[in-house]
């Protein structure tokens, strides 16, 4: 039988790793994104490898995601797998000194966006039932501070907690749910934070020999197909490179 896998935000990054990753083992697809023409080219590359439908959306306008996943085609109709992968940073400035719109924007894709496609899937990923499998795109971020975070960080903290009380409402349904936690990795992510500035996403990369999106992707591979009965909770990776920093201390104070 066909798997059929969901990917939001499939146009970079993580998703576009995942999507060729699973068109290789013979996954239909149904991608998500808000950029045509990389959808497009997406599908013309994939379709060689496997059957792709493309749904060009904005994963935060909840009505477009209704109509889209109400109105998938028959062949795509039945989801083995989601992976919730559309999400930003934006900005890496302190409270204080950022932008409202920023936020706004922050918590309706990352949040918002992941509530939406979970929502309106589970009833077709319980209807698949043993070895349905939803993946939830986290942060280390959502664990550990670091300045700059604020925001961003809170909404990854979202998506663990989510993912765990998910687990609880769908025992004995055969659904999986995972939360995969990356570090410092080497995608247009950064690129979009800092605002298309190509130098600070040169230096945030710059020696660290950072995870590259197709180290995600073999990971998420290898998480949805394991055996029926196991399932991968939450994964945090970093790099060699990367570890925790020490605690702030302010030796100002009078």
């Amino acid at each position: 039988m066909t798997s059929t896998l969901f990917i939001t935000g499939a146009t970079s990054g993580f998703g576009e790793a995942c999507a060729r990753r699973f068109a290789q083992a013979g996954w239909s697809l149904v991608l998500t994104g808000r950029r045509a023409a990389r959808l497009q080219a997406l599908k013309d590359e994939l379709s060689a490898l496997t059957d792709v439908h493309t749904l060009e959306l904005d994963v935060r306008d909840r009505a477009a995601m209704e109509a889209a996943i109400a109105g998938l085609p028959a062949k795509y109709e039945k989801i083995r797998g989601l992976i919730n992968n559309a999400g930003l940073a934006l900005g890496a400035d302190p409270a204080p000194k950022c932008n409202l719109d920023d936020w706004d924007t922050m918590v309706d894709t990352n949040i918002k966006g992941l509530m939406y496609s979970t929502r309106l899937l589970l009833p077709r990923l319980i209807a698949h039932g043993r070895g349905a499998s939803i993946v939830n795109l986290g942060s280390v971020a959502g664990n550990w501070p670091y300045p700059g975070s604020h925001v961003y960080g809170a909404t990854k903290a979202f998506v663990g907690q989510f993912s765990l009380n998910l687990r609880n409402d769908l025992v004995g349904t055969g659904v999986r749910v995972s939360n995969i936690e990356p570090g410092l990795c080497e995608s247009e992510f950064s690129l979009v934070r800092f605002g298309g500035d190509q130098a600070k996403y040169d230096a945030t990369y710059a020696g660290a020999e950072a995870i590259q999106p197709e180290d995600i992707a073999e990971t998420i591979f290898w998480m949805m197909n394991q055996p029926a009965h196991i399932n991968i909770n939450s994964l945090e990776i970093m790099p060699v490179s990367q570890t925790w920093a020490g605690f702030a201390v302010n030796r100002s104070v009078k």
